[in-house]
């Protein structure tokens, strides 16, 4: 049986990981850490909270002394833990150098001690900088432009390093923009999705031209799970959906979707060292045997319908009313 320690499981990315595990694989133990800042979500896993191979810890990754208590039962990390939103990062880019940079350093110290049997360091397309034409492979350069992925390249590198230095069995992934369930709504989809369905104003940044590559985060998930099983250790792979689309696209089929009005769409200013274009060559994954399963159009609605019948979940989280929930269900 697979023992997994997964680091910021409760937030968007962890918690759709820990459904798949638990969807794909009948032979896992899966042990929870998240410290539960504002894009931790207990009410992603509601479902799973009461699987006998499923545990629940509140904390932090900078937290050594549990940490070590933790790594001392599991075979597998898979850290997802990360201040992750660029604009917030601007505004408190401590946090970010914190969590992302020493609160690997922590659990990559207790893997070492412990023998962990794969360590999966999850890092983002981000650490490339922007790229006009082409598309970064894995061997390119890092030039990061904000707090943000300055701190996710750290954290990339020193796991890298780990591999080197003491033969740490890691393996490096970095994915371009995921979207789908359970994903905060303050990132560019389920903001616009659910500001569009309370027929608020979509904001766009600048002129709405910067482009990204998508994948549907069950695809990113799937990506991972088959690294762990065929990647090979001090590798880096990059995980992407062949989905090149600019914010205008996305806004107006998000719109389109809905049955919304462009008249929504409202231009703001654009935030500082906005990246252009991110774009990544993923030939080495696929080259391995793993393609992305979900169309982007088909992805898309899927996600469009799940955000239509999950109101009260995004509602508590836009209004607050999330941390009530919280205290009165979790006692935090």
């Amino acid at each position: 049986m697979g023992r997994y320690l997964i680091t910021g499981g409760a937030g968007f990315i962890g918690s759709n990981f820990i459904h798949y595990l638990f969807e794909k694989h009948s032979d896992v133990q899966v042990l929870n850490l998240d410290k539960l800042t504002y894009a931790g979500n207990l009410e992603n896993l509601t479902d799973i909270e009461k699987n006998p191979n499923y545990k629940f810890v509140k904390g932090d990754i900078c937290n050594e002394p549990l940490v070590e208590e933790l790594m001392q039962d599991v075979d597998y990390v898979v850290n997802f833990a990360a201040e992750s939103h660029v604009d917030r990062s601007i505004g408190s880019p401590d946090d970010f150098i914190k969590t992302d940079v020493y609160g690997t350093f922590v659990l990559l110290e207790k893997a070492r001690k412990y023998g962990i049997k794969k360590f999966i360091q999850i890092s983002t397309d981000e650490v490339y900088g922007s790229i006009e034409k082409g598309s970064f492979v894995e061997t390119d350069p890092l030039m990061p432009s904000s707090p943000y992925s300055a701190s996710k390249s750290g954290a990339d590198r020193l796991a890298y390093s780990y591999f080197v230095t003491y033969n740490l069995p890691v393996i490096i992934t970095r994915c371009s923009n995921n979207y789908g369930p359970y994903q905060y709504p303050e990132k560019l989809i389920p903001l616009f999705v659910t500001n569009a369905i309370e027929d608020k104003k979509l904001p766009i940044y600048g002129d709405g031209k910067n482009v990204r590559d998508w994948i549907y985060v069950m695809d990113h998930c799937d990506a991972i799970d088959f690294v762990m099983q065929q990647g090979v250790d001090g590798e880096i792979y990059n995980i992407g959906g062949n989905n090149e689309r600019n914010n205008l696209e996305i806004t107006e089929l998000i719109l389109k979707g809905l049955g919304k009005s462009k008249e929504l769409m409202t231009y703001v200013k654009d935030r500082p060292g906005h990246d252009r274009r991110y774009s990544l060559d993923c030939t080495k994954l696929n080259q391995m045997g793993w393609l992305p399963k979900y169309l982007f159009s088909d992805a898309m609605k899927l996600t469009i319908e799940w955000y239509k019948n999950n109101l009260e979940w995004w509602k508590k989280i836009k209004s607050g009313e999330y941390l009530d929930y919280y205290k009165k269900h979790y006692g935090l």
